[in-house]
């Protein structure tokens, strides 16, 4: 993933905020027992709201302990367990990462040093769950095809992110998946993909690299100026997007306090859109 899943922090209650950072720390000693330590160099905001996510979903809570790691040595700190969940998002991080790296190096982007970080994880994660590399590899093809045709449907576009997302969620949650969590999946999905498209807006463009925003919204030069001209259908866009969240998680049976998701979905997310989309200008935070 891409490190834009987190809370908003500003209305985070201290108790979701131990238990976030208790899952961070949670699937990086995933990583650590199941790909090993270089592995642990990819671990993202992201895949500790995904944790959580299933976690509730699945209805198994998760055991918090204070521990210690290289990271803080010192002062023990809440960790969650490594549970047969948490190592499953452990081998979903590491793969996600090594495919993202892959894409960057196929854009140009170099990462080739990068990548050896993560061979042998990855290779650790094909035998344990191939199922999770097919489903990246299949989805990031589908991807690569959209974009190297230049593809102007920020709904199509975004498309392959969203089954990719619906799929791993899946395959984690099993008998428990069900059509709102699948809707939860999909448009947490396509809302990571544009808003990396449109962090990464201006430098895409300057590079000559595809950018779904840049092609969907008339070959528009700086994100100033795309939001002067299509403003109003950038902000559709994503309140789409927010609508869905919204209404995917109201249907969610969640098994315990999900105040953690509730933070992340209708605060933390809005919120990074809107510091994103003030980059540049006089009002920027």
């Amino acid at each position: 993933m891409f490190g834009y899943v987190k809370p908003y922090t500003p209305y985070l209650y201290i108790k979701d905020d131990t238990l976030y950072k208790a899952l961070y720390c949670g699937v990086c000693k995933g990583i650590r027992k199941t790909c090993g330590q270089r592995a642990r160099f990819g671990l993202t905001f992201d895949i500790a709201t995904f944790s959580a996510i299933v976690h509730n979903l699945a209805g198994k809570d998760v055991t918090i302990k204070k521990g210690r790691c290289v990271a803080h040595a010192i002062i023990p700190r809440p960790m969650a367990g490594v549970d047969g969940l948490t190592e499953l998002c452990a081998y979903i991080n590491v793969a996600l990462c090594y495919h993202k790296i892959k894409d960057d190096i196929r854009d140009g982007d170099g990462g080739r040093v990068k990548l050896l970080f993560f061979g042998k994880g990855m290779k650790r994660a094909d035998k344990k769950y191939p199922e999770i590399s097919r489903i990246i590899t299949e989805c990031y093809g589908k991807l690569t095809a959209l974009e190297d045709k230049k593809c102007s449907s920020l709904d199509e576009v975004s498309e392959p992110f969203s089954e990719m997302m619906v799929r791993l969620g899946g395959f984690a949650l099993k008998e428990k998946s069900d059509e709102n969590s699948e809707k939860l999946f999909y448009f947490l999905g396509k809302w990571i993909y544009l808003i990396d498209a449109l962090d990464d807006y201006e430098k895409d463009v300057k590079d000559g690299k595809y950018n779904p925003l840049f092609f969907s919204f008339g070959e528009i030069p700086t994100v100033k100026e795309l939001k002067e001209k299509n403003g109003k259908e950038l902000s559709f866009a994503f309140s789409d997007i927010f609508a869905g969240l919204k209404d995917a998680i109201g249907g969610c049976k969640f098994y315990f306090n999900h105040d953690l998701i509730d933070n992340v979905i209708l605060k933390g997310i809005p919120e990074i859109t809107l510091s994103i989309l003030k980059k540049g200008s006089k009002d920027e935070r």
